[in-house]
């Protein structure tokens, strides 16, 4: 799929992730500088030339969950500056997702709804996740998001393994 309009980026979060969908797409990750000053504040450099082109940022938001989020909106932030000309966040794991609603008092954030908000401002045209974890997370962006389900896959191997008296564990109702 070498297709010189389409680039994809890695924040730090998961490399081998990132690194095996270039591979399987017969590409090559963007060159870009993701570090931390001397004060630990997140320093980015996109190294090459993305004015025009469609660009992908892999990043979980996973634990250490602020500093990987922090990172994806900085990214998001430089690739706006250098012109790109969409920007889609990719972030398999959504974190403070599950700050989706008011739950116990009415003086409690929805944090989920600020992270979207937050990766909006920094310039996202589109965000692509897996499995929320709630559905309605999806309707606090006014950009398009693209939920990608895993069950079918994961199913597929399931099945495929033959398992003998498989053990399916939840941490709760809704997994």
């Amino acid at each position: 799929m070498n297709d010189t309009s389409m680039m994809v980026f890695s924040g730090n979060a998961n490399l081998a992730l990132s690194d095996g969908i270039v591979k399987k797409l017969n590409m090559r990750l963007g060159m870009a500088a993701v570090g931390r000053f001397s004060d630990g504040e997140i320093a980015v450099e996109i190294e090459e030339n993305v004015r025009g082109k469609d660009v992908f940022i892999i990043q979980p938001t996973c634990s250490p969950t602020n500093e990987n989020l922090m990172e994806l909106l900085v990214m998001i932030d430089a690739l706006k500056r250098a012109s790109a000309s969409r920007i889609t966040a990719v972030m398999p794991y959504y974190g403070y997702a599950r700050q989706d609603r008011r739950s116990r008092s009415a003086r409690v954030p929805i944090t989920a709804k600020l992270v979207a908000k937050m990766i909006e401002q920094a310039g996202a045209h589109r965000v692509l996740t897996v499995d929320l974890h709630a559905d309605q997370i999806q309707g606090f962006f006014d950009i398009p998001v693209d939920n990608v389900y895993s069950s079918p896959i994961l199913l597929g191997d399931v099945w495929r393994q033959q398992y003998k008296d498989l053990i399916v564990v939840s941490p709760d109702v809704k997994s």
